[in-house]
């Protein structure tokens, strides 16, 4: 727990900064590292190592933040970006198609020609690690497309206007939700609704996480109502605190489930205290669109 709070307290301030004091391109850089790592560490959790589809769906995962940035930069349209995410897409699908068709036929190369003793079961257990299997593709189109266009909504935010009041939404409402429901777990929890999935995880420290995560959106429209001259739709921010901590949530339990259908504790080591890319930043993949969805469909903060 000590190395937890002292990382915390070192990479917050530097997000922070990232958020507010540099420029929008230094975010739309992190947040291509972070996809990067992302996909990586979903492809080694399901054991997909084969180093061509490696660097497809890592090279797809660093474009999409760019396709996102780029594009709001230069004031595109709707077809634009639409154009732009669908060609990552299909690029990245065409290329594993044909990874997966070339890997089976070399598979079957193998199987026909005669190989003596010992040498026969080693050479199948190579061509089955290194074969990509078509189960294997949805795998890589998520760590390469799904995620990273999910988790690059927090620059979707930071290019609206007066984007840095909007960016910081989800970062409240996951922070807020992951605090409560921990805090309110430890002191109340009881019932564990999923033990298999997240041990740790109770109906009290659930409920405590929604309340604090829409405490922590009235607490942040109250400042915005004091500092600024921004019309404030509390109601609003209450749906966004409610709904932003169920997916808070729901985003914490959907990649825990992946961890214990794939055998492991942790996606990395990147953050130690913390795991990898994708422990630090599952619930903010949810939250983020929820919130830019949140912004243009019910709008809270009034420019």
């Amino acid at each position: 727990m000590k190395t937890r709070i002292i990382v915390a307290a070192v990479l917050l301030p530097i997000f922070f900064a990232i958020l507010f004091i540099f420029p929008p391109y230094i975010l739309t850089i992190m947040i291509s590292v972070i996809c990067a790592i992302a996909a990586y560490e979903l492809l080694s959790a399901t054991k997909i190592r084969k180093a061509s589809v490696i660097v497809y769906t890592i090279f797809s995962a660093v474009l999409m933040p760019f396709s996102i940035f780029f594009n709001s930069l230069i004031g595109g349209t709707t077809l634009m970006l639409i154009t732009l995410l669908l060609s990552i897409f299909f690029l990245l699908l065409c290329l594993l198609v044909i990874e997966a068709i070339l890997a089976f036929n070399r598979a079957d190369n193998v199987k026909s020609t005669p190989i003596k003793g010992a040498n026969k079961k080693k050479n199948k257990s190579d061509v089955s690690d290194k074969k990509l299997k078509f189960r294997q593709i949805p795998i890589a189109l998520a760590a390469g497309i799904l995620i990273p266009y999910l988790l690059t909504s927090l620059i979707s935010l930071r290019e609206m206007p007066h984007g840095y009041l909007f960016v910081l939404l989800p970062v409240i409402v996951a922070i807020m939700t992951d605090s409560g429901a921990y805090f309110s777990g430890v002191a109340f929890g009881k019932k564990k609704p999923f033990p298999k999935i997240s041990p740790n995880k109770t109906v009290e420290g659930f409920i405590g996480g929604i309340i604090c995560g829409a405490v922590g959106m009235l607490i942040y429209g109250l400042v915005l109502s004091v500092v600024t001259s921004h019309t404030i739709v509390f109601p609003a921010l209450v749906l966004y605190g409610l709904l932003g901590a169920f997916v808070t949530i729901l985003g914490d339990l959907a990649f825990s489930l992946i961890k214990r259908k794939c055998g492991i504790k942790d996606y990395g080591r990147l953050f130690p205290g913390h795991g990898g890319a994708l422990d630090r930043f599952d619930s903010m993949i949810f939250a983020a669109p929820t919130m830019y969805l949140l912004t243009i469909l019910v709008p809270a903060i009034i420019i």
